[in-house]
């Protein structure tokens, strides 16, 4: 395992002078170069699009102007998991318009909300894990920890998140799913969150492989007739969702030779990681047509490239995250997008499916589908 002041040799190496001007940035953005692993030479592609995430993590603050990334997925993800409980904190695309499964209806009640810690690991890398689930209590106070699950079984979805971000940063989000019938698991990556040392934007080519490992990991949790998991998880029903960076993780657990456990994807101010590939998988895109971090046209490349049954959620006139405010008019319609796509494409509930052009719509926000 890393000390927190050891050096990860990952896919690119990190600015180490934090004091970064626009005239350093965007030497670096021209220079970096992406170390490889073996077996495994570099692409043109690949070296593009690190480099850009490298400007993604500065972009904000120096206005460096990233092209559009293109990703080749990390390494697949071990299937023994090693879980520590951790104190409290706060084949060919189908063009099949059918979700995952079919035959459960969403939960219309809204439930109490608990929390659990989990810490992870995937060989030297660290993921500890925040978990809100569906729980027995009075619905609308704040999440319990360990608060005893609810009766009934689940689906599951996996959170990825920005650079310099924390799965605490959406909790507005995560709680909201969580309380309308999803167990949201969210790994905060060892090298890109809040507080990294090193920090390492170049990581994000791995974390696709940590999202599965944690998702799976979790998973497991429901066989294990002594876990508070036990028999509340729908492995069968699985989702994943992120934000930014995490967006484009998400998008990477659904390229290459995939691991097919994840049945529906939001990207959120996100873009591809390379080919979308393997089984169907319904894929809701939500992005500000005014994000100066990833493009709105990197959105809608990833959108257009999408075979399968897919939406597209605008934030009109929305940059990169003001629409993640609660106070913001465009927070509840891309809630209650997710929320229906979700309870479509995971519970299987066709009456989701109807109300998303309604949920959907509002004066900062434009949907289209081809759900």
């Amino acid at each position: 395992m890393l000390s927190p002041d050891s050096r990860y040799s990952g896919p690119l190496e990190r600015l180490d002078d934090r004091t970064v001007t626009p005239a350093t940035v965007s030497d670096y953005c021209r220079a970096v170069l992406p170390s490889h692993p073996p077996g495994h030479p570099p692409s043109r592609r690949l070296t593009r699009a690190l480099a850009a995430l490298s400007c993604l993590a500065v972009v904000a603050l120096t206005g460096c102007s990233a092209p559009e990334p293109e990703w080749q997925a990390g390494p697949t993800a071990s299937a023994s998991p090693s879980i520590v409980e951790s104190p409290s904190p706060e084949p060919a695309p189908s063009l099949s318009p059918s979700p995952a499964q079919a035959g459960l209806k969403a939960p219309t009640s809204t439930f109490a909300l608990g929390l659990r810690n989990l810490t992870l690991h995937r060989g030297d890398r660290t993921l500890v894990t925040t978990i809100w689930y569906p729980a027995i209590g009075e619905a609308g106070r704040s999440a319990r920890t360990d608060a005893p699950v609810a009766p009934g079984q689940f689906p599951v979805l996996l959170f990825s998140h920005g650079l310099n971000g924390m799965p605490s940063h959406q909790a507005p989000i995560h709680t909201r799913l969580a309380a309308a019938g999803f167990v949201v698991i969210a790994p905060a990556y060892p090298y890109t969150k809040q507080g990294a040392s090193p920090f390492n934007a170049g990581d994000v080519g791995n974390q696709p492989a940590d999202a599965l490992y944690v998702l799976n990991s979790v998973l497991q949790l429901d066989s294990q007739r002594a876990d508070p998991f036990s028999g509340h998880l729908l492995g069968d029903r699985a989702g994943a969702y992120g934000y930014s960076a995490g967006g484009f993780t998400t998008a990477g657990m659904l390229t290459g030779a995939r691991d097919a456990t994840v049945k529906a994807a939001v990207v959120i101010a996100g873009g591809s990681m390379g080919r979308f590939s393997g089984p169907s998988t319904p894929v809701l895109f939500v992005h500000g047509d005014q994000d100066q971090v990833v493009g709105y046209q990197s959105g809608r490349n990833a959108y257009t490239s999408v075979s399968w049954p897919k939406a597209f959620l605008t934030q009109v006139g929305a940059d990169h995250s003001s629409y993640f405010s609660t106070s913001s008019k465009g927070f509840t319609p891309m809630v209650a997008t997710m929320r229906d796509f979700f309870r479509w494409s995971l519970y299987g509930d066709p009456s989701a499916k109807d109300r998303l052009a309604t949920v959907a719509g509002s004066a900062v926000t434009s949907y289209e589908s081809r759900l």
